[in-house]
């Protein structure tokens, strides 16, 4: 494969789409884009502002704040992949907990961060030979994509995965809390009146309910290698 090319990878939560993309992205020699850490970084900065509560959005006060939110991916050789910075503090283990999960879709919907952060996407990929992950890239942010795959997998086995994932990390939740948050963010992510997440016409499907990371990544590389 000679000419880069632009990679999209849409689907619904915890179906590892990161998982996925970070390995194209290793492999292919491509800059790996993280969307989903961006929204979370907002719903995080939402949070510690006082924008978002278990009740309540302050939609304006947040709208209002949007210029002084920085992001910035950060390469951290260590770990092999870029850490997210929110206004130069590393929050990348911060916007993976439970309660960010619990907010992220509801900040995702609200068409001026969506309009800021596509903006900044679109600068990120504007060279091609990017791997982007999200809900909506092969849809709005890179319609014209040359690759783009949709990631599925059954409510159940997603809750499995992250609640796995959550333990691993010494996050005190139950798997009830996880399946619950998992629902929620798939009703919300894809009734959202702007850019709702739905699988672009020229996608190709991944259920991965019963497929193992690797069998995945083969063949993910095998569409890509006829580009």
């Amino acid at each position: 494969m000679n000419n880069k090319i632009t990679i999209a990878v849409d689907g619904f939560s915890s179906t590892g789409k990161s998982t996925l993309a970070k390995a194209l992205a290793k492999h292919l020699g491509y800059v790996y884009v993280d969307t989903g850490a961006m929204y979370r970084a907002v719903a995080l900065f939402a949070m510690q502002n006082g924008y978002i509560g278990k009740d309540f959005v302050d939609t304006q006060s947040l709208i209002n704040s949007l210029p002084d939110i920085k992001l910035v991916f950060k390469y951290n050789p260590n770990l092999g992949f870029s850490e997210m910075y929110l206004n130069g503090d590393n929050v990348e283990t911060e916007i993976r907990t439970i309660e960010v999960s619990n907010y992220v879709s509801k900040v995702a919907g609200i068409p001026e961060v969506r309009s800021k952060l596509v903006e900044q996407q679109h600068e990120m990929g504007k060279n091609k030979g990017v791997v982007m992950d999200g809900r909506d890239i092969g849809t709005v942010v890179f319609p014209e994509a040359e690759i783009k795959l949709f990631m599925t997998a059954s409510a159940h086995t997603r809750a499995e995965r992250r609640f796995k994932e959550l333990q691993q990390k010494g996050d005190q939740v139950t798997f009830e809390e996880v399946f619950k948050n998992i629902e929620d963010r798939d009703y919300m992510d894809t009734h959202r009146e702007d850019s709702p997440l739905v699988k672009a016409k020229d996608a190709i499907e991944f259920d991965n309910s019963n497929i193992s990371k690797e069998e995945q990544f083969q063949k993910a590389l095998k569409l890509i290698s006829i580009k």
